[in-house]
């Protein structure tokens, strides 16, 4: 150790660094005494006869252990490696660095240039091997001094963790009370909203299915306003982290976590750093604690929604995937029989095409030959059939569990509403009384109240119209007929308001998976369906044949248009076959000209005589036959002398063969001096037959 008379001019010419630094933001905030004490070395460097004085206090609010990035005593390194620096000022050894490798680099370079290190017990030498020691013994005792600090402070918080007593940060939900611990926040609207998103979850299965539907719901989630208090909150439209982030925290499933998360520390430019908040699997938590409070759900619903939610990414391997909507019911659910992987779905036609099933991962990876493909219509229908055959006689109970949910679902809607609503009317009779309370010469603040006591009087009106829109259903839409279900479980299969999205979460609700292999001989595909409870059945699906298609009129319809087509018109053979629900082979509504296209690719004549069998003719081939003029023959079908018949007025006229053998059609024929008409009583004819 040297006094202040031994330091050499040469030292004295350089300039002084004062470092200043405190660990962490609160410190900066708070404590204002020991910053204040560090500027306070910028006297002890003039007393020491240093003229040039340089303040680093870059690093306040970092962390000396190593992990952090510290741009000020980069800073000072560098001066010293450039010989500007005379002698580093700190308060103590533990402001310069809490590590080994910081601090005995800083005394290298300060011997290597005889610099300095003073602190408030002296003046310190590095060159010296004495002043070296010394020096050294107060960086590995601050460095000591912190590793036990903090294993301290570990050992006692996990062992108060383990109790359950340790007072973390808790969710949005929950809350801290000083006598009986942690607790339901008595906000009743923040328990309704965080309750509302765990049954949406139950009846959509999809995070963001929740996050869409309450949108649409207007639902509102609380965000703190406060920082960490969770004591004021702001009502601000829902977002996907909100409904993830109550989803996956297990705090509202009853159970006390510590340690779910972990740091890791790696080598950066030399450096070790830090990162943290990267989670741990549930069996490496450091503490869990089951029902130790009470949970908005159970243990075991928060697993099945965590298992749920695993399935959900899509992208990961292995098992059955979820539902995801589409055009395809069994995307996903299809092994293959041969090489086990999973079948892929493309789409094939004219947009916006037809789900087609194929395993070629082994053709793209390997190269080798495609296992198989085959169309997805009639797989679909006949997996469709399957399972509308399997739940048939749950049919009932499904109605009634259905409308059950429905009266919960609209009862949930409208409590939210309420709360709401109660919120509002809360928010403007404080407004109104702080507007009640202010000084009204104080027109600057009054003015400001009174808009926002009019913005709170216009959220209530908002309120009421949402209360009223929710407790009076729009008598223009029907409420769902639940009495039906159980009946035409098919009609409610294809009903228009069912989405592919649904009837794929019912499909998996059934069905665990699906193993897919083609018949060749038998051109079939062979489906085998593993049940949920361990039963299995198989299912052959016929493959078309080549060049045949799924858009082919079906033989019911062109039955009916044979039996109507001789004597009714298009137009009333397509009402009726719209009439007895048969579609076209494309699936739309008959049309006349439609059925005129069908009966000229078929071969299906429109009347009669166009059939060419010899019992029917034309009224063109019936003057033939007779050796008369069209006209004549028109003018004893009108005179009702000769029968015929008509599809529709208008239409060709049918004429059987054996009523041109009349005895009166062959009498008006064989008049030839006057019109061909038949000839009435007590009427004198104008021409005579000569």
């Amino acid at each position: 150790m040297t006094s202040a008379d031994l330091l050499p001019a040469a030292v004295l010419k350089r300039k002084a660094v004062v470092y200043v630094r405190q660990s962490t933001q609160a410190q900066v905030q708070n404590n204002l005494e020991s910053r204040r004490r560090q500027y306070e070395l910028v006297d002890v460097a003039r007393q020491r006869g240093f003229r040039d004085i340089e303040v680093i206090d870059d690093d306040l609010g970092r962390s000396a252990s190593g992990t952090v990035a510290r741009p000020g005593f980069e800073r000072l390194v560098a001066w010293l490696c450039a010989g500007e620096v005379g002698a580093v000022l700190c308060f103590d050894a533990s402001r310069l660095a809490r590590n080994g490798r910081d601090w005995h680099h800083l005394l290298e370079l300060c011997g290597l240039v005889e610099a300095r290190v003073i602190d408030l017990d002296g003046v310190y030498d590095p060159g010296r091997p004495n002043d070296r020691l010394l020096l050294g013994m107060k960086g590995s005792i601050s460095e000591f001094e912190l590793g036990v600090l903090r294993a301290r402070m570990l050992d006692a918080a996990r062992a108060k963790a383990r109790r359950g007593e340790l007072r973390i940060s808790v969710p949005i939900g929950y809350i801290w009370h000083r006598e009986i611990g942690l607790g339901f926040d008595p906000d009743l609207r923040i328990q309704e909203v965080i309750r509302l998103v765990f049954a949406r979850f139950r009846q959509l299965g999809s995070a963001r299915q929740v996050l869409l539907s309450l949108t649409a719901g207007q639902v509102h989630f609380p965000r703190p306003s406060d920082g960490k208090k969770l004591v004021a909150f702001e009502w601000t439209p829902i977002r996907y982290r909100n409904v993830i982030s109550v989803l996956k925290n297990p705090f509202y499933a009853g159970a006390y976590v510590y340690g779910k998360g972990e740091k890791r520390t790696e080598i950066v430019d030399g450096r070790a750093r830090t990162s943290y908040g990267h989670r741990k699997p549930l069996e490496q938590w450091a503490v869990l604690l089951k029902d130790h409070h009470q949970g908005y759900i159970e243990w075991a619903e928060f697993e099945r929604n965590q298992k749920q939610l695993a399935v959900n990414a899509y992208g990961t391997l292995g098992g059955p995937k979820s539902g995801r909507g589409g055009r395809a019911l069994l995307a996903g659910l299809l092994s293959c029989g041969r090489c086990g992987r999973r079948l892929m779905v493309s789409y094939s036609g004219r947009p916006p095409g037809q789900p087609v099933y194929r395993c070629d991962r082994s053709n793209q990876m390997l190269g080798l030959p495609r296992c198989f493909t085959f169309g997805g219509l009639r797989v679909d229908a006949a997996v469709a059939r399957e399972l509308l055959r399997a739940v048939e006689p749950m049919a009932i109970a499904a109605s009634l569990e259905a409308e059950r949910r429905y009266m919960e679902g609209r009862g949930e809607q409208r409590r939210i509403v309420e709360l709401d609503l109660q919120q509002a009317r809360y928010e403007a009779s404080l407004a109104e009384r702080r507007y009640a309370a202010c000084d009204p010469d104080n027109r600057l603040i009054a003015a400001q109240l009174e808009k926002s006591w009019e913005a709170a009087l216009r959220r209530v009106e908002a309120c009421q119209a949402r209360l009223q829109t929710v407790a009076t259903p729009d008598p223009a839409a029907a409420p769902p007929d639940f009495t039906g279900l159980a009946g035409d479980l098919d009609a409610a299969w294809n009903a228009p308001g069912v989405t592919m999205r649904a009837r794929q979460r019912l499909l998996r609700a059934l069905v665990t998976d699906i193993i897919a292999d083609v018949d060749e001989a038998a051109r079939e595909v062979v489906l085998t369906i593993h049940w949920r409870g361990g039963q299995h059945s198989q299912l052959r699906v016929r493959k078309p044949k080549s060049g045949e298609h799924g858009c082919r009129t079906p033989e019911e319809a062109l039955a009916v248009m044979r039996s109507m087509a001789t004597r009714w018109s298009d137009a009333d053979i397509a009402a009726s076959l719209n009439r007895m629900g048969m579609p076209t082979g494309q699936g739309k509504t008959w049309t006349a000209h439609r059925v005129s296209s069908l009966r000229r690719v078929h071969g299906i004549r429109a009347y009669r005589s166009a059939e060419k069998n010899g019992e029917w003719l034309t009224m063109t081939e019936a003057a033939t036959k007779l050796g008369v003029t069209h006209h004549r023959i028109r003018r004893l079908i009108e005179d009702r002398v000769l029968e015929a018949e008509q599809v529709v007025p208008g239409a060709p006229y049918q004429i059987r063969v054996c009523d041109l053998q009349d005895g009166r059609v062959i009498a008006a024929i064989g008049r030839t001096g006057r019109p061909c008409r038949v000839d009435l009583e007590n009427q004198l004819a104008m021409f005579t037959d000569t």
